[in-house]
């Protein structure tokens, strides 16, 4: 497999910043021209490009090592992706609505967090048209992170290197499919889910997009919801992933700053409950998760230590 060394070119940056430059400005024209990459094909493509313009001089001999290193990965995140929107179907059973509607009320004395939320945040009346505040923006960046913030972890390890790249690797697929497991095994509606289907008093409007409305782009979770799965809410992979990232980056690093990690899963859990995508219990089930995650795969590492044992620790 790769190593550190195989990868590691004297790329400089007058070279490196202007392919960087052009990158930047290809994704862009992307998005607006396309939409918001979120598929694993798509992400496969641009994650593959950046690592050729941050090494712009290396032989094509070199860039092929992307393929052949992460070609497993996204092999699992088609899998995953295909297989949580057929997840409720595998083991057909009832979809589960009203006891995350009894969790959140006992833990918000009554009142959902995201009525209290959008009764705060959202425009009177609050409805999916009303106009964004500034909030939003950051709100919908942060929701939609998810969907570049582990992979983007990933290619920055990966090209430093691959005993850093491993572990995290692991740790992200491990939480991917643990979560589609108890998506297969309980089917939960989310609260504009059930608001809509009358399990709720009053309407909660799905608010993810509006953020991007500006910019012509808010309607990117509704191609989302086109491959996933509606009642694959519990536990919030959202928060979960949230969580795991900030929790490895306080694992590895060592400046006291790194604590402030944590506003990554707070802010991404704000965003959630506001947006109606998931209730609080969603939430601590994701974070609870992904604690179980960097545990249980920091045991298996140093119960087995291998060539990728550098970046295993936490």
């Amino acid at each position: 497999m790769t190593s550190l060394s195989e990868r590691t070119t004297s790329t400089p940056w007058r070279w490196r910043g202007p392919a960087l430059l052009a990158y930047g400005v290809l994704l862009a024209l992307g998005i607006v021209r396309i939409g918001v990459p979120t598929d694993p094909f798509q992400m496969f493509f641009w994650l593959w490009l950046v690592t050729v313009a941050y090494d712009i001089r290396a032989p094509w001999r070199a860039h092929l090592r992307f393929p052949r290193d992460w070609w497993p990965v996204f092999a699992g995140l088609v899998l995953y992706l295909y297989s949580r929107g057929l997840s409720d179907e595998i083991i057909p059973g009832p979809v589960h609505w009203t006891m995350p509607i009894r969790v959140d009320e006992w833990l918000g004395g009554g009142t959902l967090a995201t009525q209290s939320l959008q009764a705060l945040l959202c425009a009177s009346p609050c409805t999916a048209h009303s106009p964004p505040r500034w909030y939003d923006e950051l709100f919908t960046t942060v929701y939609f992170s998810h969907f570049v913030a582990g992979l983007g972890l990933a290619v920055v390890l990966w090209l430093r290197s691959r005993a850093a790249w491993v572990p995290w690797m692991r740790r992200y697929l491990v939480i991917n499919f643990s979560a589609l497991v108890v998506y297969v095994l309980y089917p939960m509606a989310p609260p504009w889910l059930a608001a809509e289907e009358g399990y709720l008093d009053g309407p909660l409007p799905r608010l993810t997009g509006r953020g991007w409305d500006d910019l012509g782009l808010g309607g990117f979770h509704v191609a989302l919801a086109k491959v996933g799965n509606p009642v694959a809410a519990m536990p919030s992979l959202h928060g979960g992933l949230a969580m795991l990232i900030a929790l490895y980056g306080i694992a590895r690093l060592r400046s006291a700053w790194r604590w402030l990690l944590l506003l990554y899963p707070l802010v991404m859990a704000t965003a959630l409950v506001y947006y109606a995508e998931h209730y609080v219990i969603d939430l601590l089930a994701g974070w609870a998760l992904a604690a179980v995650v960097m545990v249980g795969c920091a045991r298996w590492e140093r119960a087995r230590p291998g060539p990728d044992r550098e970046g295993s620790d936490g």
